[in-house]
């Protein structure tokens, strides 16, 4: 299988290239030449099989340059070396609250406590098997944009792997403290995390106008110094999450909660719009999936495109006690475009007019496909709050503030519709990331507790085991300290790299 952009037919490459590549020469991100087709029966394969062998099975159907054994040493490197909180038969564990209407796919059982490490802490070794493979001999370095968790999962997934630095960029002020406190203190020889004065969305531009300045990645290439990228424009990102729709399904059909061939809908918490595309990649490759749920908070953009067709970037920005979500360019629907119409000149018109003005409109007809598919709402700080609430009284479950938006998006798409269609909530956090919401909601107070005490009282409200991870941050040493204006990009860049030599 070959790769090629979105927005035009430059020269295909291999996965093993384009994961390199991270994003596509002229702007685009990469996509396969085409989705495997599987239905039932590669479903059915799943069924008893641990999560890093159904890993394989998935990822074999994409990454096909790569061999078996290469694919094999891949994924456990990734998910067998003690970071995970988890068993092995509960890396991406579907949990059945007591009392409550859905099931919910949990994905924070990782290093970092975000359903980010389960692509990021494959990617890295992803990419050093694609350095053998292809025989780059460059410094690749990934550049990160985050909004608080793919930050911290990349930093901790790339941490001192040979050949490959990595420098991540986050909004000051834009994250939690517990997310601050993981990237701040990140180790590694190879590794720097800088705050920008401004939001993720200037991040993101940011390290976006890096990749497409020819100028400065010649300069770099000079150097031995290649880019790439760990956010979910990598197909590398992209391609793991697909696995835990797929494990998901697989755990429900052994649990007896659905019947095989059954159809399931899943509210996905979203931003940069890739947790959920991982989710209609299942779908076209034949996972039983009805609807899929687009959950957002008030940065509201998505809700308003997927239902009327119009995306506008151009509204006010909104700090919200789900900052992941907290994003107003959502990267990975291009590829979603792509899919809908098989129209790369439409696809890179539409991303244009959105450079240019902030905003485009698709036709009827690619709305009405979309439509098909997506359903979409968004929930309010106060909303969010309540929801928690409610399933702590209700089921004694403990939500974080991105999962609650999931299942209020959830009960909302249920009322709205009557669709009794059997609703996975995927939750993609830890609530000990969100400490004093998620306290607040719950009705105990938070008034002169730092993060680390509000950690112990969580546990104490909840039962919830704090993360290995999280409880360590109260002794470490803050490593990462630089900031600087969003036009101060690549000069953090040059010096970093300096630092690398």
């Amino acid at each position: 299988m070959y790769y090629s952009s979105t927005r035009g037919d430059a020269e295909k490459k291999t996965s093993a290239e384009a994961i390199l590549e991270g994003l596509a020469a002229d702007g685009g991100l990469f996509v396969p030449s085409e989705i495997p087709q599987l239905g039932l029966p590669f479903v059915e394969s799943m069924l008893g099989l641990s999560y890093e062998e159904r890993a394989e099975k998935v990822l074999s159907k994409f990454l096909t340059d790569y061999t078996e054994q290469e694919l094999k040493d891949c994924v456990n490197r990734a998910y067998n070396r003690g970071n995970f909180d988890a068993a092995a038969e509960k890396r991406a564990e579907v949990k059945l609250p007591e009392d409550a209407p859905f099931p919910v796919l949990e994905l924070w059982h990782g290093p970092t406590s975000a359903f980010k490490d389960m692509a990021l802490q494959l990617l890295p070794q992803l990419m050093s098997t694609a350095l053998r493979k292809t025989g780059v001999k460059d410094r690749v370095l990934i550049l990160v944009a985050t909004s608080g968790d793919t930050g911290k999962a990349a930093l901790e997934g790339f941490r001192d792997v040979p050949q490959i630095s990595i420098l991540v960029f986050y909004p000051e002020g834009g994250v939690s403290r517990i997310q601050y406190l993981q990237m701040a203190t990140q180790e590694g020889g190879n590794v720097n995390a800088t705050a920008i004065r401004g939001n993720f969305d200037d991040a993101q531009s940011g390290v976006k106008e890096i990749f497409s300045d020819k100028a400065f990645n010649e300069k770099l290439a000079a150097d031995g110094i290649r880019l790439s990228s760990a956010n979910s424009i990598n197909w590398g990102r992209l391609v793991p999450q697909i696995v835990y729709y797929f494990s998901a399904y697989a755990d429900l059909v052994e649990k007896g909660r659905i019947k095989m061939g059954d159809a399931v809908n899943f509210s996905v918490p979203t931003g940069n719009f890739g947790d959920i595309l991982a989710a209609y990649y299942a779908k076209c490759m034949g996972l039983p999936v009805h609807k899929l749920i687009c959950a957002s908070n008030a940065n509201n953009v998505l809700t308003e495109f997927l239902t009327t067709g119009t995306y506008d970037r151009n509204r006010p920005f909104y700090k919200t006690i789900t900052p992941s979500m907290d994003i107003l360019i959502s990267s990975n629907l291009e590829r979603l475009l792509y899919h809908m119409t098989g129209d790369k000149a439409r696809v890179k018109g539409w991303m244009d007019e959105l450079a240019r003005t902030g905003r485009y409109s698709v036709d009827p007809e690619t709305l009405a496909k979309i439509r098909d598919a997506f359903a979409a709402s968004w929930t309010g700080d106060d909303q969010t709050k309540a929801t928690i609430h409610d399933v702590f009284a209700r089921s004694h479950y403990v939500l974080d503030t991105h999962s609650a938006v999931a299942w209020h998006a959830a009960e909302a798409y249920r009322e709205e519709t009557g669709d009794e269609t059997m609703t996975i909530v995927v939750s993609t956090a830890s609530p000990y990331k969100f400490n004093a919401s998620v306290l607040d909601a719950v009705g105990a107070g938070t008034e002169g507790l730092d993060e680390f005490a509000m950690q112990d009282k969580l546990h104490e409200v909840s039962g919830l085991a704090i993360p290995r991870g999280l409880s360590s941050l109260r002794t470490k040493e803050i490593r990462q300290k630089d900031v600087v204006d969003s036009a101060e990009m690549r000069e953090a860049v040059t010096a970093f790299m300096k630092k690398q030599d």
